[in-house]
């Protein structure tokens, strides 16, 4: 077995961002197994040494190279430097250290990043900027933002929401990408034998930001309902193509 592991919501908490149940003895137990897997986070708070070393600092013991966030990954989505990012103060933080020029009078590409409190200003700016030519970069798809225990539009809505106002395509950079999925097939590919997607059990909490792209891809899919989810009920419509549900991934036996 070969994983890929979600990280919030699957790991750790939405809420106070501490380990789940079972969560660090999952990783130890894949670890002690040498059994492969990739950490897939689509963090975009912090740069991705100060998020890995979050985690480690948890209590969990991944090796740097059984990591992988969107940030890991951005170059290969986004080609222009003149941008506008929208999203958390501490997202546009880190677009900054990694050299991208967020004054210029005409940006090429609007860069999206998960905010619970985005408003029709921000929607509206997004518009016009994409209306004027920029492209439209997600830094993710998410369905949801969890948040201070409430559940906002995750990133994949407001890609969904600027197509259907302006008819611009977007690309995105994190889950469930094809392009993120693959980078992380390549880090187990490091780690053993594994040649494709079918040989790849992924574990989320987001059914549809996560699974789904996995599930098209050939993996086979784990819904933990410890984050985003709360019950099979709310998945009713996307349940066929879930193979495993589980209340938490210290459910999951690591084999």
């Amino acid at each position: 077995m070969n994983y890929l592991i979600d990280v919030q919501g699957t790991l750790i908490d939405d809420v106070n961002k501490r380990p789940i149940e079972g969560a660090i003895a999952f990783i130890d137990s894949l670890n002690k197994a040498k059994i492969p897997y990739v950490v897939i986070t689509n963090n975009t708070k912090v740069s991705s040494v100060e998020f890995h070393q979050f985690l480690c600092n948890l209590g969990f013991s991944i090796p740097k190279n059984n990591y992988l966030d969107p940030f890991m990954a951005l170059e290969k989505v986004l080609h222009v430097k003149a941008i506008r990012s929208f999203g958390s103060e501490e997202f546009i933080r880190v677009m900054n250290t990694l050299g991208y020029d967020q004054k210029a009078q005409k940006p090429e590409a609007v860069v999206i990043a998960s905010k619970k409190d985005f408003d029709a200003n921000d929607y509206a700016s997004m518009i016009e900027l994409v209306l004027g030519g920029a492209k439209i970069i997600g830094m993710h798809a998410t369905s949801i933002y969890a948040k201070d225990k409430r559940r906002y539009p995750g990133v994949g809505a407001i890609l969904e929401m600027l197509h259907y106002a302006t008819g611009s395509e977007y690309s995105v950079v994190g889950k469930p990408s094809t392009l993120f999925y693959t980078e992380a097939l390549k880090l187990l590919q490091k780690q053993a034998d594994v040649k494709n997607f079918d040989e790849v059990t992924i574990v989320s909490d987001d059914a549809i930001g996560d699974l789904l792209g996995a599930k098209k891809l050939g993996m086979k899919t784990i819904l933990v309902l410890s984050g985003k989810c709360q019950s099979e009920q709310e998945v009713l419509h996307v349940k066929t193509s879930l193979d495993v549900i589980v209340p938490t991934i210290g459910h999951i036996k690591g084999e």
